[in-house]
C-alpha cells in the first residue's frame, strides 16, 4: 500500500461518522437552517445539516428517516412541529454514519429507533452514543425485510446486501410509491464505500440491482444527499454506472496497474448524463476505493 493510500485510509477511518457532503462541516455557531421540500401531502424531505431526512406523517404519529449531524436533531424536531402537531413516534436510520444518526441523541427517549441489524452493531461503536449512555441507539432491528404498520401508513424496510456499508436499509412508503435509499444512492456519482463498516466495491452494483428488481411500484427516490429526488429508472442506471466502474477497475487491477494509476485514468462515461466526476476524499478517495476492491478480489 502506498503512502498516499495509507494517508487516505487514515483520513477515512477518522471520518467514519461522516458521509458524502459532511466532510465540509458548518461552523459550530452557524445557524442551523432546515429547508423543507414537500413530496406528498404527508411526506417531506428536510435538507441541511447532513443527509436528507424524510418526515412521514401517519394517522397516529410521525416517522422520521435519518437525524443528521450532531446538534441537528433538535432543529429537525422543531421543523417537524411546523409541519404537524402529531408526535414523533419512530426514527429509522438508513445506515451508521454520523451525518445520518448523530441527531438521534436529541430525540425523546419515547421514540422507537429502528435499523438493519448490522447498522445497530456499527452504531454501538460510535463515540456519540457511548458519550450519551446509549441514548438514540436502535431497540428494534431487522435482517432482510420488516413491515411496519398497515394501509396508507405502511412502511417496508429492506436490506439487499453490502454497498455503502453492510447495513444499508431501503425505506419504502408503498402508498406513496416512494423510497428513501440513504447513501446507497446518495447522488449521481461514484458512491462512498466504508470498508471498516462492511461496505463493498465488489458487490455494490449487485446490491443496487437487487434493490431495483426486488422492490416494485416505486416512482420517487429520496437520495442520501441529492437536492432533487431520483426516479426508479435512475436506480437501474446507477447500478449500471457502478458496474461499468467495477469492470474498468477490475480489468485495470488484473493488468497490474496501481490504484493511483487507475484512479487517474477513470472518467465518467459520456452516456451517464448528469453524473459528477468529483470523488469525495473520504475513505481514501478514489485510490482508496480501488484499494478496497483489490482487497475484496483477493478473498
Amino acid at each position: 500500500m502506498t503512502r498516499g493510500i495509507v494517508l487516505g485510509a487514515l483520513v477515512g477511518v477518522g471520518a467514519l461518522s461522516l458521509s458524502v457532503t459532511a466532510h465540509q462541516q458548518p461552523a459550530a455557531n452557524a445557524p442551523k437552517v432546515v429547508e423543507v421540500d414537500k413530496l406528498k401531502d404527508n411526506l417531506f424531505v428536510l435538507k441541511g445539516g447532513g443527509g436528507n431526512t424524510a418526515v412521514f406523517v401517519t394517522s397516529s404519529g410521525v416517522v422520521v428517516v435519518d437525524a443528521k449531524n450532531p446538534g441537528w436533531g433538535q432543529p429537525v424536531l422543531d421543523k417537524i412541529k411546523e409541519l404537524t402537531n402529531k408526535p414523533v413516534a419512530m426514527l429509522i436510520n438508513t445506515h451508521t454514519h454520523g451525518d445520518h444518526v448523530s441527531g438521534n441523541v436529541e430525540f425523546p427517549a419515547s421514540v422507537e429507533v429502528v435499523t438493519q441489524e448490522n447498522t445497530k452493531t456499527n452504531m454501538e461503536k460510535m463515540d456519540i452514543f457511548k458519550q450519551n449512555n446509549g441514548r438514540g441507539l436502535p431497540k428494534r432491528t431487522f435482517k432482510d425485510k420488516l413491515t411496519l404498520m398497515k394501509g396508507p401508513d405502511q412502511i417496508d424496510l429492506y436490506y439487499f446486501g453490502p454497498g455503502h456499508t453492510n447495513g444499508d436499509a431501503i425505506v419504502v412508503f408503498p402508498a406513496l410509491r416512494t423510497a428513501h435509499m440513504g447513501d446507497l444512492f446518495a447522488s449521481k456519482g461514484l458512491p462512498l464505500v466504508d470498508g471498516a463498516n462492511g461496505g463493498s466495491v465488489l458487490h455494490y452494483p449487485e446490491t443496487v440491482n437487487k434493490v431495483h428488481s426486488g422492490i416494485k411500484n416505486i416512482d420517487t427516490v429520496i437520495n442520501g444527499h441529492s437536492n432533487t429526488p431520483s426516479t426508479w429508472a435512475d436506480v437501474k442506471e446507477f447500478a449500471n454506472f457502478n458496474q461499468d466502474f467495477l469492470t474498468f477497475a477490475q480489468n485495470a487491477l488484473k493488468a497490474g496497474k496501481t490504484p493511483e494509476a487507475i484512479a487517474a485514468e477513470w472518467k465518467v462515461p459520456e452516456k451517464y448524463q448528469g453524473y459528477s466526476s468529483q470523488v469525495a476524499a473520504l475513505f481514501g478517495g478514489l485510490p482508496g476505493r480501488i484499494q478496497r476492491l483489490q482487497e475484496e478480489m483477493k478473498k
